[in-house]
């Protein structure tokens, strides 16, 4: 049984299509955002963030699945024992878990309004700071540990970790958090993929590419052709690919990996 976090649109929603096409029950989190409207983001990308999950639990319940949908503050103190009592209520323990959920929001540390790409743009603040690393890294970490505690509980002898990263260690400019609080994550999820290994667990990141879940504009695409270190973009669907294999038996041998995807 798979618990994905973010789950109810982009890389998350195709996520939990791919693994309940290859059997698993999945449990779809979410946390629907009211984003304001921004000159600098599409209308398609505030609309995905605010809707909730019973779509793809639909979808996934049409092709034959099992899946259901419950939203999840993961800035709450106890959200994360919260998931896996309900999973297991609904669905069974959990065996896979995927960190895909994020607090983003760019912020810098530069006194401007807009990003380079005319997004409305945040000066650092704690509030900043405790929401995006709260979710990512925090919140990352709780979901870790809870599965891991149940996990060694059970006498379990199979476990599949995946986090979702962005940036990279120069940092992360215009959404510095969010650097932050994805390189956080990297390393409790390879600390995880050490510590559990006996317990039958891998643990990888995935580094996804540009990855069009709504918010890529003409600017953006732009901006892919003109850096050399940027070769396309990415469908949520061709990341989901990679996060279900190394969440397959056949990925038994990757463990404590950065998968940086082109």
């Amino acid at each position: 049984m798979a618990l994905v976090t973010g789950a109810n649109h982009g890389i998350g929603a195709a996520t939990a299509r791919a693994l309940a096409d290859r059997g698993a029950a999945v449990l779809v989190t979410y946390l629907r955002v009211e984003d304001p409207p921004d000159n600098g983001t599409p209308d398609a990308y505030r609309k995905n963030r605010d809707q909730d999950g019973q779509a793809i639990v639909s979808a996934i319940r049409a092709a034959g699945g099992r899946a259901e949908a419950i939203q999840a503050d993961l800035l709450e103190e106890d959200a994360a024992r919260r998931l896996f009592d309900h999973a297991e209520a609904v669905l069974g323990p959990v065996d896979i878990l995927v960190n895909n959920a994020t607090g983003w929001l760019p912020d810098t540390f530069k006194p401007v309004d807009t990003d380079r790409l005319g997004r409305r743009i945040q000066a650092v603040s704690a509030a900043t700071v405790d929401r995006v690393l709260g979710v990512d890294a925090k919140a990352g970490a709780l979901l870790i540990a809870e599965f891991a505690r149940r996990l060694a509980a059970r006498g379990g002898s199979w476990g599949r970790i995946v986090g979702l990263t962005s940036g990279g260690p120069q940092g992360f400019p215009e959404e510095v958090s969010y650097g932050a609080a994805k390189a956080a994550l990297e390393n409790y999820t390879m600390s995880a993929a050490f510590e559990l290994a006996s317990f039958g667990v891998t643990a990888n990141i995935v580094h996804p590419p540009v990855t069009d879940t709504g918010w890529v504009t003409d600017a953006v695409r732009q901006a892919v052709l003109d850096d050399p270190q940027l070769l396309h973009v990415a469908q949520p669907e061709e990341v989901a690919e990679v996060i279900a294999y190394l969440a397959s038996d056949a990925a038994r041998l990757i463990t404590a990996n950065l998968i940086r995807l082109r």
